[in-house]
């Protein structure tokens, strides 16, 4: 009997395994068909058609209108400053002060000898007075005629020597105030108190640069350089020009070229051309980086998607659009011109088209989605090359 009894538990645990198993499966495939009815979800945005500002940029270096640099015409010791390193400065003002003790003496001395040497033309002048009148009565010779006469010229041409000496020993203590040629910004002093200053000295004493406005220089290819001549010939007036800063401010005022380069640098095919942008507080100073920008076209109903639809490969650009039924097309498109966070699509889309923004990595071709629309980002006017 006790042999049946566990013959009859070991039965009945069976039954029981065979049946839980049993009840367990069903709810496994209804899983199974869940999971497989789920469809991933993707957010997308219609195609944009607008038509866009297409702007040029390019790469741009500050300087001065003009740079003035400031040397010592006269040899001498630097004795005083008499300006501030990077204030204003007008023309005419003292920047520095060169010892003049020695050129004020050597100016005295020119006039002692000019004085001297005017005073014997004087008396030459007189001698010659005095002869004339007994040449005509034969009351003196020929030769003593003749002397008279050539020492008034002779004491005449000393006297016009002299004065060229003591011109030339004033102006060169005039030099020893160095002032600036130019209204500008004075740079940093590169000459101390106390340094032997002249010509033959190699480093400039200062920098005088005029700001206002500032000239900026780009780098222009020779297509960009004939588009724009052609563009200013057909609509007679310059192109105004946007200066971007370093920082990614845009100058508040606007520019225009002023001229460019007599020839195209044959190793790089590019053209120097100079602009001219207002600079009234000074900001800008020569040699700092920049970029300019300027209007060149507009582009008639160009087709816009969010750069973050873009999807970049080595052959190119792709994106993947989500039909009427809801299935994915992936499909390659030409880019253009950048808008900030958009893209200009020149081939590959259609207005109204959707495209998918966020979810790319869930998707293939001919995956079946749920698209959950986002709005349409606002462009910008900033189209550019």
């Amino acid at each position: 009997m006790a042999r049946n009894d566990r013959v009859a538990e070991f039965f009945y645990a069976s039954l029981f395994v065979i049946l839980g198993v049993a009840l367990f499966l069903p709810g496994c495939q209804g899983a199974r068909t869940t999971e497989t009815a789920t469809f991933p979800t993707v957010e997308v945005v219609e195609v944009i058609k607008k038509d866009v500002p297409i702007y040029s940029e390019w790469t741009a270096s500050t300087d001065g209108l003009v740079n003035a640099t400031i040397r010592a015409q006269v040899q001498g010791y630097l004795i005083k400053r008499d300006y501030t390193e990077g204030d204003v400065v007008r023309k005419g003002q003292v920047l520095f002060e060169i010892d003049p003790r020695t050129f004020q003496a050597a100016l005295e001395q020119a006039q002692g000898q000019l004085a001297e040497q005017q005073a014997r033309w004087e008396t030459a002048k007189a001698n010659l007075e005095r002869i004339k009148p007994l040449v005509e009565q034969r009351a003196v010779s020929k030769k003593d005629f003749d002397d008279a006469v050539g020492a008034e010229a002779a004491t005449h041409a000393a006297v016009i020597a002299l004065q060229a000496l003591v011109d030339k020993t004033q102006l060169d203590l005039g030099f020893t105030r160095v002032t600036s040629p130019i209204d500008g910004i004075a740079g940093i002093a590169k000459a101390q108190l106390g340094n032997l200053v002249g010509p033959g000295s190699v480093e400039e004493l200062t920098t005088v640069s005029t700001v206002d406005p500032i000239k900026v220089y780009i780098l222009m290819s020779e297509q960009e350089y004939l588009k724009y001549v052609q563009n200013d010939q057909e609509h007679g007036q310059k192109m105004p020009l946007e200066l971007i800063l370093a920082d990614g401010k845009v100058h508040p005022h606007t520019g225009s070229f002023a001229f460019a380069d007599r020839q195209v640098d044959v190793k790089t095919g590019t053209i120097k051309v100079a602009a001219l942008f207002p600079n009234p507080r000074n900001v800008i100073r020569p040699g700092q980086f920049a970029r300019v920008r300027a209007q060149t076209e507009v582009k008639k109903g160009a087709l816009l998607v969010p750069q973050r639809a873009i999807m970049e490969l080595q052959a190119g650009y792709q994106v993947a659009v989500v039909g009427a039924d809801n299935k994915v097309a992936i499909r390659p498109v030409k880019a253009g011109e950048r808008l900030d966070s958009l893209w200009v699509i020149d081939e590959g889309l259609k207005p109204g088209e959707r495209v998918i923004t966020e979810g790319l990595q869930k998707v293939k071709q001919g995956t079946a989605v749920k698209a959950n629309a986002e709005p349409a980002p606002a462009p910008e006017n900033t189209g550019k090359r």
